[in-house]
C-alpha cells in the first residue's frame, strides 16, 4: 500500500503467510467442524478482476465501483499495468490491491518447446512479481501453459524449471506465484470423467518445493471433473488463493455463481476443514454497478457470508 515502508510490507506478506499456512496444517476442531456453514465469516474476503468492472471513468472511478459494489480488494494485470495509476487509485478509493494475474501467460508459456518464448514468459512473470509488490499485492496468478505443448512427462519438468528462475526475486519481494487449475489439458484429463482428483496438481506444486509457489485454486473450472470439494481437501494449504464461477454438469456450461448444480455445500465444508483464511476472486462476466453488487451477493450467498464483513 501507499505509504507503507517496504520492510514493514514484507513483515505484514511475510506474518499473513505465517498465519495462513499455520491454520491451513492445523486439524479442524469438532465444533467448528459442526458449525462449517459459518466458518468463512470473517475469515474470507471478496476480490474480482479489474477487468469484470465495466465502469466509465478512470481508474479511481473503477476502484470506487468494485468497493462500493462490496470488494475488499481487486486483481490487476501485468505486464502492462500503470504502477503509479494503480496506486493513485489504491489511495483514492481505499480499495487494496490485493494480486495480479499475469497477462500473457496463455499465449507466451512456461511449457513452450521455444527456449526464447520461456524466457519471454520468465521475463513476463518477473515483472508481474515486481508490479505486484509495487502495488500493495502478495500474489500473481499464473496459468503455467497448455498440454499442446508437448507429453505431459516433457511440459511438466520444463515449466517447474523455467518458473523456479523466478523463485529467488518472489521470495525477495514475498510474493507468491500462484497456479491456477483452467481448462489447459495438462494435470487433468480434459475427455476423462468426474471423478478425477487433484493428485497431479498436489504433485506438480510440491515439486516445486518452495513456499512461494501455490494454488489460486479455481472453484467451478474443474467440477466437470472432480469433486471440488475433494480437490480442496487434498491441496489442503497449497491454496494461497480462491478464483470462483459457477458450473452446471447436466448442461456442461459454466454459469454464475451460486447457478448450476456445483455442491457449494462441501466446498464450505472442505474450506473449514482446511481452516482458510484469505481471497476469493470472481472471475464471471462483469458490468456496471447493478451487475458487480450481483456478483458479490452471489459469493456471500454461495460462502455463507452476511455482506457486511
Amino acid at each position: 500500500m501507499p505509504g507503507i515502508s517496504l520492510s514493514r510490507r514484507r513483515f505484514l506478506q511475510s506474518t499473513a503467510g505465517a498465519f495462513a499456512t499455520h491454520f491451513a496444517t492445523q486439524p479442524l476442531s469438532s465444533g467448528a467442524a459442526e458449525n462449517y456453514d459459518s466458518y468463512l465469516e470473517g475469515r474470507l474476503y471478496k476480490t474480482l478482476k479489474i477487468g469484470m468492472v465495466k465502469v466509465d471513468g478512470s481508474l479511481t472511478d473503477k476502484f470506487k465501483a468494485a468497493k462500493a459494489a462490496g470488494f475488499h480488494g481487486i486483481e490487476m494485470n501485468s505486464p502492462g499495468m500503470n504502477v503509479a495509476e494503480t496506486n493513485r487509485a489504491i489511495a483514492a478509493s481505499g480499495l487494496p490491491v490485493d494480486g495480479t494475474v499475469c497477462s500473457s501467460h496463455w499465449n507466451i508459456r512456461h511449457t513452450s518447446p521455444d527456449p526464447q518464448q520461456r524466457a519471454t514468459a520468465l521475463e513476463h512473470l518477473k515483472q508481474a512479481i515486481i508490479d505486484t509488490e509495487a502495488v500493495g499485492g502478495n500474489t500473481v496468478l499464473l496459468v503455467v501453459g497448455k498440454g499442446e505443448d508437448g507429453p505431459e512427462a516433457e511440459i511438466g519438468p520444463r515449466s517447474i524449471e523455467n518458473i523456479s528462475k523466478a523463485l529467488p526475486l518472489a521470495a525477495e519481494l514475498g510474493m507468491q506465484i500462484a497456479v491456477e487449475n483452467v481448462w489447459n489439458k495438462f494435470l487433468y484429463d480434459h475427455d476423462g470423467d468426474s471423478n478425477q482428483t487433484a493428485d497431479k496438481l498436489v504433485n506438480y506444486i510440491d515439486q516445486f518445493n518452495s513456499p512461494w509457489v501455490g494454488m489460486q485454486f479455481d472453484i467451478g473450472n474443474h467440477w466437470k471433473y472432480g469433486s471440488m470439494g475433494g480437490w480442496i481437501r487434498q491441496l489442503g494449504k497449497r491454496i494461497v488463493k480462491l478464483d470462483l464461477k459457477g458450473f452446471s454438469r447436466k448442461q456442461d456450461k459454466f454459469t454464475n455463481i451460486g447457478d448450476g448444480d456445483l455442491d457449494w455445500a462441501d466446498v464450505r465444508k472442505a474450506l473449514a476443514e482446511i481452516k482458510y483464511t484469505g481471497w476469493a476472486a470472481a472471475e464471471v462476466a462483469g458490468g456496471g454497478p447493478d451487475r458487480l453488487r450481483e456478483i458479490s451477493m452471489n459469493m456471500d450467498k454461495v460462502f455463507g457470508l452476511s455482506g457486511e464483513h
